[in-house]
């Protein structure tokens, strides 16, 4: 957390920029070296403002800050260094979100782990009008994590960062397996339909 430093200094003593009458009035530099000491940490922050705009400089309390600024979704209990990186990367993620590639990232960040992901779409062209569809024309989402103990993924964060990064008309379905397992395993959630 931040704090206030003790004797902490300014670049721009007050006392220096009186007029030259009160130069060596004494109880004027004294009552502007106090103001220089309330000042300080004022000027301080001005200096370094930079630094508290890039997460990986600003002090913790201020990252959670920016956060709310970027959209970054933090649950408040993440390391130090996640939390860091998911508020540098919320911008990046808003451009992707909907798509497999942003999907991906997102779970990515949140559970350090690829997921296997399977959609029912697909794109193609043909020269000819009414060509067959790619894909399945039901739509469908499969968002799969392989990991080494599946008791200690939250499948419920799992499921709310799917629902909120998916497309939003896509049903979709999310399974935590161990990561030796073949595709029917221990966690499955229920399908949920789009709203």
């Amino acid at each position: 957390m931040r704090g206030g430093v003790d004797g902490l200094g300014t670049p721009y003593p007050l006392g220096d920029h009186l007029p030259a009458v009160f130069a060596e009035d004494d109880l004027a530099q004294r009552f502007t070296a106090g103001l220089d000491e309330v000042f300080a940490p004022v000027l301080s922050v001005l200096d370094c403002l930079d630094a508290y705009l890039s997460p990986s400089l600003a002090p913790p309390d201020f990252v959670t800050w920016l956060a709310g600024w970027v959209g970054a979704e933090l649950r408040g209990d993440e390391p130090d260094h996640q939390a860091r990186d998911t508020v540098a990367t919320a911008a990046g993620l808003h451009r992707l979100r909907g798509t497999r590639r942003g999907l991906a990232a997102a779970v990515r960040l949140a559970f350090g782990v690829e997921p296997e992901i399977t959609e029912s779409g697909g794109a193609t062209w043909s020269p000819r009008p009414l060509g067959d569809f790619p894909g399945s024309r039901t739509p469908h989402l499969d968002v799969t994590l392989r990991v080494p103990d599946p008791s200690a993924i939250d499948a419920q964060r799992l499921d709310d960062l799917v629902a909120a990064a998916r497309p939003a008309h896509m049903p979709y379905e999310v399974h935590v397996l161990p990561a030796t397992a073949a595709p029917t395993g221990m966690w499955t959630a229920p399908t949920k339909e789009a709203p």
